[in-house]
């Protein structure tokens, strides 16, 4: 019974290291052309299929795809539509690794073929730095993936000798969902669909199973994949769960139309093999595999929106929509982690700006006193998440952008506390005296919310540091002014004390918006993100 075992057992782990190194190793010699290519290249739901399709091929990996999307949505990078294009296409990629084993894992001995690449890819991993070590990972985990599918064929031989589950009942729907459901828990267990439909591919090959419930464990393998993303999105965004619950609804769905149409399947299968003699096998399995996850492809692709809106309307937004993005998955990919800190520093920003506006129109708006505690709320849990990002050691470009990232938290929060106090002192700025310091304010609050508007704040600067250089200056004169008026009989010490707070305050808040709009632009300007610079209107 062990010479059973061990060589059934041995081949699914080899196989599933050879996935995760083949994959890992892709990710890391590639990830970044393939992320920017992810995010570039998904502008409508047919271009996002195309695109989730592409990669997931490409690395083998529909887990490693979607983790990675989970990402991207809650980071802001793509729209939640996009993502839906994205994942039904990782579904549909995912069937590229039956197509692998079908066609040459089963037919040809690649795993003696590929020994030379386990060797070729230690040694590049052990002797050469950082893509060609991602190199040689892959290379390996490919050489390994095909040994272990050689070392699972002679498992299954011997347990095709010893257990037949071709006896257990097949025929009706009731068998098919059992087999279904083993298929759903051998993914599940594995934690690879690829492993599993390998798995299954073999034993149909050796005749372990028949055809009909081949065709079941492959729908169960389907559905069971989305496990993974599931897993992946609990405790995080609110992005991240409607990404996850979209894809297994695709995925369910498209398994649940398979059941149904197998028989449909079993008869074009006839005809194939009556006219160009096709035979009910493991190309045929997998041809299956692909057909099922295109006819759903099929069918949600033209209500994309639609179905978003369905999921969205399951997963309702609650709470801060800024700092809801700031999931904790997001923390393994430093790059991604950084673009939504940036985003949601912009957008708190945007939100001071705006109370800032505000405060010099109408004095303190009760109403907005809750806003205001909120976004100081979001500031902190902004600055915890910048701080608990971990760069790869080397990247200037990402530590420039992260040095960014926390001067501008430092001056939001700053800048955070002078509205505060301003809101609490309940200064009346309808008085004329604080009319050209009003205006200056105003000016430089127009600059920075068109340079946020257009995510492009560096032609504004100059004019910023500008404005807050004159304020600052004048600010002191009056100061000066109010002071010395003291001395006169008929002047109010209260007052006059009172305007000149009033006067630090807003040179400090015009100071504040110069440097937050200085370091939000080095953030961007350290992703590469800040577009060409544009004359400046004003």
């Amino acid at each position: 019974m062990l010479d059973i075992f061990f060589p059934f057992a041995g081949g699914i782990g080899l196989f599933l290291v050879g996935m995760m190194l083949l994959s890992d190793g892709l990710v890391a010699f590639a990830g970044g052309t393939l992320g920017r290519a992810l995010v570039r290249f998904t502008g409508t739901p047919s271009k996002a299929f195309v695109s989730g399709t592409f990669v997931t091929a490409l690395v083998q990996s529909s887990t490693a795809t979607t983790v990675t999307l989970i990402g991207f949505v809650s980071a802001g990078l793509i729209t939640f539509s996009q993502a839906i294009g994205v994942v039904i296409g990782a579904s549909l990629g995912n069937t590229a690794t039956g197509w692998i084993v079908a066609g040459l894992g089963l037919k040809v001995n690649l795993g003696f073929y590929t020994l030379p690449l386990i060797g070729i890819g230690a040694l590049l991993k052990l002797l050469t730095p950082a893509r060609g070590a991602a190199l040689g990972m892959s290379l390996a985990g490919f050489g390994l993936m095909f040994l272990g599918l050689n070392t699972l064929q002679e498992g299954m031989r011997g347990l095709s000798a010893v257990l037949s589950l071709a006896a257990l009942p097949d025929g009706g729907y009731s068998a098919r969902i059992a087999a279904m459901l083993i298929g759903l828990a051998m993914t599940a267990i594995l934690q690879s669909s690829s492993a599993a439909i390998a798995t299954t591919l073999t034993a149909l090959h050796t005749a372990t199973i028949n055809f009909e419930q081949a065709a079941a464990l492959v729908v169960g393998a389907a559905i069971g994949t989305t496990l993974t993303g599931a897993l992946a999105a609990i405790g995080g965004s609110i992005y991240a769960k409607r990404t996850a619950l979209a894809y297994i609804l695709f995925n369910s769905v498209a398994g649940l139309i398979a059941i149904v149409l197998l028989p449909a399947f079993f008869f074009l299968i006839d005809l194939a093999g009556a006219y160009v003699g096709l035979q009910p096998g493991a190309t045929s399995l997998a041809a299956f595999h692909t057909l099922f996850i295109a006819v759903g492809a099929l069918l949600f692709l033209p209500f994309t929106p639609r179905f978003g809106r369905l999921v969205e309307r399951i997963l309702p937004d609650r709470g801060d929509s800024i700092t809801q993005r700031l999931d904790h998955s997001l923390l393994a990919i430093p790059a991604v982690a950084l673009e939504a800190s940036q985003r949601a520093l912009e957008q708190l920003a945007e939100r001071l700006f705006d109370f800032y506006g505000n405060l010099l129109s109408l004095g303190a708006p009760a109403s907005q006193g809750g806003g205001l505690a909120q976004a100081g709320h979001s500031l902190e849990r902004t600055y915890d998440f910048v701080s608990r990002i971990q760069l790869p050691p080397g990247d200037a470009r990402l530590g420039a952008q992260r040095i960014a990232q926390l001067h501008s938290v430092d001056h939001l929060l700053r800048f955070h506390n002078r509205l505060h106090d301003l809101a609490q002192a309940g200064i009346d700025f309808s008085d004329p005296d604080y009319a050209w310091a009003i205006e200056n304010s105003r000016e430089m609050l127009a600059l920075a919310r068109q340079g946020l508007a257009r995510k492009n704040l560096a032609p504004c600067l100059e004019q910023l540091e500008l404005d807050a250089v004159t304020l600052a200056a004048l600010s002191r004169q009056v100061r000066h002014d109010l002071l010395q008026d003291m001395a006169a009989p008929s002047a109010s010490p209260a007052n006059a004390l009172r305007k000149t707070d009033a006067y630090r305050w807003m040179e400090r808040t015009g100071h504040h918006i110069w440097r937050i709009c200085h370091y939000l632009s080095q953030g961007r300007l350290a992703n590469g993100k800040e577009p060409p610079r544009q004359e400046n209107p004003s």
